[in-house]
C-alpha cells in the first residue's frame, strides 16, 4: 500500500492545491480557462503523441478491451437513464438531467488523470488501454449522451422529437474539434512508420508533455471549484451520491467482472490490460462534464457534485483498488 500512496498521495494533493488556489482567489477565476486551454490544447496532445508514437498500434487498439470498455459504458448508461429519467413525473429527473447523470457516472477522468496516473502505476505499456478507453468515451458515450439530452430537450421544448441523426452529428463535431484523439492518432501514425520529430520540434513536445501531468491535475481542482460556483442549484446528497458511489465502485466491478467472463470464454485480455481498465473505470468523473452540463442548460449542480464527491472519495476508493490489482499483478 505504501508504494500505491506514494504515487496516489501527490496526483490528489496536486489536485487539493487547484481547488484551494482557486477557492482562497490566489489563482483569478478569469485565469481558469486559459489554464484549461493550455492544458486541452497544448500538453496533453503532446503528452497523449508521446505515448502513442511509443506504443504499438495493436496494444493501442486492441479490439477485446475496445469492445469490454464500449459494452460495460453502454450497459451502465443504459442502466443509469432508465433509473433516474421519469417522464412527466415530480419524482425523477428529465431526459436531459438523467443523460447528463449517465455520462458524468460513466466518463472517467482518463485524460487529464488516467493516463499519466496509470503510467506512474503500471508503467507505459498500460497507457495503451486508457487511451483506447478514451477515444470509446469522446465518441460513443459523450455522443450517445448529448443525443439523449437533446432530444428530451427538443421535446420539453415544442412536444417534438429531436433528430438522432443532428444530434448525432452534432455531438460528433465537437468530439472531432477535440485535440486528444488527433494526437493519439497522429502518435499512433508516427511509431506505425518509425518517423521521429525533429530535434527542436522534438525537444518543444517533451517539454510541454513533461508539464501536463502537474498542471492537469492543477486544473482538476481549479475546474471542480469553478463548477460549484456557477451550478445552478443546490440538490441534495440524495440526488448525488449513489451516482458518484455507483462511478468509483461500480463501474469498474463491471469492467473487471466482464472481463474475467471473456477471458473465461477465450478472450485474449492480458492481465495488464485488464487491471488498465478495470483502473480506468475506478477514476473519478470526468471534470470537463461539468462545463458541457453548463453549456446545455442541464443541471449542472448535481453534475458537479457528482463530480466533487468522485474526486474527493476516488483518492481512497482508487487507492485500496489499485493496491489490490497492483498486489494481484505483480
Amino acid at each position: 500500500m505504501q508504494a500505491i500512496l506514494s504515487v496516489t498521495i501527490p496526483f490528489f494533493a496536486l489536485v487539493l492545491c487547484g481547488y484551494l488556489a482557486a477557492r482562497s482567489r490566489l489563482l483569478p477565476e478569469s485565469a481558469i480557462p486559459g489554464l484549461n486551454a493550455y492544458v486541452l490544447f497544448f500538453a496533453l496532445p503532446c503528452m497523449l503523441y508521446r505515448f502513442g508514437a511509443s506504443m504499438p498500434l495493436a496494444r493501442l487498439l486492441d479490439p477485446t478491451l475496445l469492445g469490454l470498455y464500449a459494452g460495460c459504458a453502454l450497459l451502465l448508461v443504459g442502466a443509469f437513464v432508465a433509473l433516474t429519467w421519469r417522464r412527466g413525473g415530480s419524482d425523477g429527473l428529465s431526459l436531459k438531467d438523467a443523460a447528463f447523470g449517465a455520462l458524468v457516472g460513466v466518463f472517467p477522468n482518463s485524460g487529464f488523470m488516467g493516463v499519466p496516473l496509470l503510467a506512474a502505476l503500471l508503467g507505459e505499456l498500460a497507457t495503451g488501454p486508457v487511451m483506447a478507453t478514451l477515444l470509446v468515451d469522446l465518441f460513443m458515450t459523450t455522443t450517445l449522451c448529448l443525443v439523449l439530452a437533446q432530444a428530451g430537450e427538443q421535446r420539453s421544448a415544442d412536444g417534438s422529437r429531436a433528430s438522432p441523426i443532428a444530434a448525432a452529428l452534432r455531438a460528433l463535431r465537437g468530439a472531432a474539434t477535440n485535440p486528444q484523439p488527433w494526437a493519439i492518432a497522429l502518435g499512433a501514425l508516427a511509431g506505425a512508420v518509425s518517423v521521429d520529430l525533429p530535434g527542436p520540434v522534438a525537444q518543444v513536445v517533451r517539454m510541454l508533455a513533461d508539464s501536463a501531468s502537474p498542471v492537469a491535475l492543477f486544473t482538476i481542482g481549479a475546474v471542480l471549484w469553478r463548477a460549484g460556483q456557477h451550478a445552478h442549484s443546490r440538490t441534495s446528497l440524495p440526488r448525488y451520491l449513489p451516482l458518484a458511489l455507483a462511478k468509483l465502485f461500480l463501474h469498474p466491478l463491471l469492467v473487471g467482472a466482464a472481463g474475467l467472463a471473456l477471458r473465461a470464454l477465450g478472450a485474449p485480455i492480458t492481465d495488464l490490460g485488464l487491471t488498465a481498465l478495470v483502473l480506468t473505470a475506478a477514476l473519478p468523473s470526468a471534470s470537463n462534464v461539468s462545463l458541457l452540463a453548463e453549456r446545455f442548460g442541464a443541471d449542472n449542480g448535481r453534475v458537479a457534485r457528482i463530480i466533487m464527491a468522485s474526486t474527493a472519495l476516488a483518492f481512497v476508493s482508487f487507492s485500496v483498488i489499485a493496491w489490490a490489482l497492483v498486489r494481484r499483478l505483480g
